[in-house]
């Protein structure tokens, strides 16, 4: 009996495994569309909004800069912190364009993850010449 509760729970977190590794693989090949369209080199606002685009596209919501509120002492504290994009309503994707991620990007998805209570994120940065050197999953 209690096999058979562990077989279920695994189960079910493999689903929600899965479940993200679609969104992000989408949101990842939208980001390459983007990244092979227009290179390295831009603002970060303009991959932002390309990747915006590309993603409403292909039918996956997307909500930009969208606010995060610091609970302090049981208050809501707008102290100006924003997602670049929250996708889905379960993936933070935050957007980079670079030379080089340091300790503080890394630092700020976390942060963003755990004050909106959302347990994956993802950090792009455009700013390379392959893409795939840029991106960075999270797991919370």
């Amino acid at each position: 009996m209690d096999n058979t509760k562990i077989t279920k729970k695994r189960t079910k977190d493999t689903k929600e495994r899965i479940e993200f590794d679609d969104l992000s693989r989408q949101v990842i090949g939208c980001a390459l569309d983007v990244h092979n369209a227009l290179g390295p080199g831009l603002l970060e606002s303009t991959y932002t909004q390309c990747l915006a685009q590309d993603l409403k596209q292909a039918g996956i919501p997307v909500a930009l800069e969208v606010p995060v509120k610091v609970e302090y002492k049981g208050l809501d504290i707008n102290c100006g912190y924003r997602i670049d994009m929250l996708v889905g309503n379960t993936l933070i994707v935050e957007l980079k364009s670079i030379e080089r991620f340091q300790p503080v990007h890394e630092a700020q998805i976390l942060t963003y993850m755990r004050l909106a209570r959302v347990k994956t994120g993802l950090l792009i940065n455009f700013n390379t010449k392959k893409l795939r050197d840029g991106i960075r999953r999270y797991v919370h």
